[in-house]
């Protein structure tokens, strides 16, 4: 059955990327950028020459028996996180208030190593590290392994996120992947993708933000088959149970 109704499935609704000789890849030629969102969590380290000119900016949280949240290990202790607020800003030592949402990590190092250098001596050059700790995406329907995925370098695009999870299975319909995203702002869409046209590569979709949600349609052979599994079990339920009603009357009239 399997073999059957994989071969109604044609290459051309399997194979990926069907036009690439003919897509103009010029116009991808850029480096993605993550940038900060609201309810990231950003792990900030100030490096010195001289590290008590570092201190006061890279806070220590002290481990306790419920503490089980911070990402980088210190000696006696770890790193402080900053959660993003709502209106994109952190507050951060010495420094206070921060607005941080909307910027890329580069630029987020720069604005707060610009701010540092008025409390440094002037040999000082601090040295501002930024990384995103809750970088995540998710992918599910008709992938082989649905999940949650961590991305450590912060940047991803729609092919690695469903390599992540082993890539479509043969019911899932390739020109009709959604992708579910949140800006900024909280403004919700969904966007369609087309995994058998190349010009996906161009695309601004190419590339998923942190918290996107991936997610693979059924195609319709699958439908037909869940439909089938379904009614075919409600028969063999639905048999059952006459079964057992017949038995058991006729146990009874046997014993009368």
């Amino acid at each position: 059955m399997t073999s059957f109704m994989s071969s109604c499935v044609s290459l051309k609704d399997v194979a990926y990327l069907q036009n690439s000789d003919s897509i103009d890849f010029a116009r991808s030629e850029y480096l993605y950028d993550a940038r900060i969102m609201p309810k990231d969590i950003l792990t900030i380290t100030v490096n010195t020459v001289n590290p008590e000119a570092s201190a006061p900016y890279n806070l220590i949280v002290r481990p306790t028996m419920n503490n089980t949240s911070s990402t980088i290990s210190s000696v006696g202790g770890t790193l402080q996180t900053y959660l993003v607020g709502n209106d994109g800003k952190i507050e951060f030592p010495v420094l206070g208030t921060l607005q941080v949402g909307g910027l890329s990590k580069a630029e987020c190092e720069k604005m707060i190593h610009d701010k540092l250098l008025p409390y440094m001596n002037a040999e000082e050059n601090p040295v501002v590290t930024v990384r995103m700790s809750n970088y995540k995406i998710s992918v599910l329907g008709e992938v082989n392994r649905p999940g949650m995925f961590t991305v450590g370098n912060e940047k991803i695009n729609i092919l690695e996120a469903l390599a992540q999870a082993g890539d479509l299975t043969i019911y899932g319909v390739r020109d009709h992947v959604k992708l579910i995203r949140e800006s900024s702002t909280g403004k919700k869409e969904v966007v369609t993708l087309n995994l058998n046209d190349a010009e996906i590569i161009n695309s601004p979709y190419y590339y998923l933000q942190q918290n996107d949600v991936v997610y693979v349609e059924p195609n319709k052979v699958k439908a037909r088959n869940s439909n089938v599994g379904t009614s075919t079990s409600l028969w063999f339920t639905g048999t059952s149970v006459l079964i057992s009603l017949t038995s058991l009357l006729f146990s009874i009239l046997k014993l009368k």
